[in-house]
């Protein structure tokens, strides 16, 4: 089961009030959403935006028949927010969620690669109408792409070694299987790598899915639309998982003129919430409000 990564202070800091309206940008099984919801009675409105129809299709058996038309639900990607909320007529927008990890049932159940432990076709796609696949990239994309993205999105310090490995190994055969990929990766990085805490194949699995669903280009995208589609001291949410997100979540907050930071340093998670949910260990939530507009 997912369980939603810093959902309590998500609520501390948005502070959703009674007939708010919220956009949440990834609203995945809907854990965030749902907390806000209960906030924003009786006639605050979520509108929850997700690439993938199957959480869609499953928030609309459950959550959205209870909450009737106070849940608004629009399959997408998060970087056209602006068309999404016109397309919905939805505003006012007190406030806006991104939470940037993918959910557990992608990893369980989606059977589309995103784990190296599972032997899984190399798909790796949010939305299936995406042209672009692991597996693509593997077998047609030049062995210099390869290492850019491996470097760039996976701050992988032997992107070089495992480029040429997979090119050699895709002369031979088609790399196509998830325990394909982790078997060049293990044979392409030396012994101690394979001992440290973090599973040798990790950032190249996190690299190519960045790189499948031009994760760092959507967020570049959606940020300044967001700060457009919210209300004067409407507040924008973001929780990462990697330096790369976080990185770029952080810069804008600081530099956008329109915004003033409220987390000078990003929330963690507890010790407990650690304990509770180990996928939580890596998040950071940064929260901004947007300033009244001057006269």
């Amino acid at each position: 089961m997912h369980i939603s990564v810093l959902k309590d202070k998500v609520i501390e800091y948005l502070a959703p009030k009674p007939n708010e309206h919220f956009i949440d940008c990834t609203i995945g099984q809907g854990g965030h959403a749902l907390a806000i919801l209960e906030k924003t009675r009786p006639k605050g409105k979520v509108l929850g935006i997700d690439q993938d129809p199957a959480f869609l299709s499953q928030l609309k058996q459950t959550i959205q028949k209870e909450y009737k038309d106070r849940l608004v639900l629009a399959e997408g990607n998060f970087a056209h927010i602006t068309a999404i909320a016109q397309q919905e007529k939805f505003k006012p927008v007190h406030g806006i969620l991104f939470d940037l990890g993918f959910s557990s049932l992608h990893i369980e159940e989606s059977k589309r690669g995103f784990s190296f432990a599972r032997q899984e076709p190399l798909d790796m796609r949010y939305s299936l109408s995406n042209p672009i696949t692991a597996e693509k990239i593997v077998n047609y994309w030049s062995k210099t792409d390869i290492e850019r993205i491996l470097k760039e999105y996976g701050e992988e310090q032997f992107s070089k070694e495992i480029s040429q490995a997979i090119a050699e190994q895709r002369a031979q055969t088609p790399i196509v299987r998830t325990t394909q990929l982790v078997k060049i990766i293990e044979e392409a990085t030396p012994r101690w790598y394979h001992r440290k805490r973090a599973h040798h194949a990790t950032k190249t699995f996190q690299a190519l899915r960045i790189a499948v669903n031009n994760e760092l280009e959507n967020i570049k995208e959606a940020l300044p639309q967001a700060v457009e589609l919210l209300e004067p001291a409407g507040k924008i949410a973001v929780i990462s998982f990697h330096s790369l997100e976080d990185r770029i979540v952080k810069n804008f907050f600081k530099t956008h003129p329109s915004l003033s930071m409220i987390t000078k340093k990003p929330i963690t998670p507890s010790f407990q919430e650690q304990k509770a949910n180990p996928r939580s260990r890596s998040a950071k939530l940064r929260i901004a409000l947007k300033l009244p507009t001057k006269t």
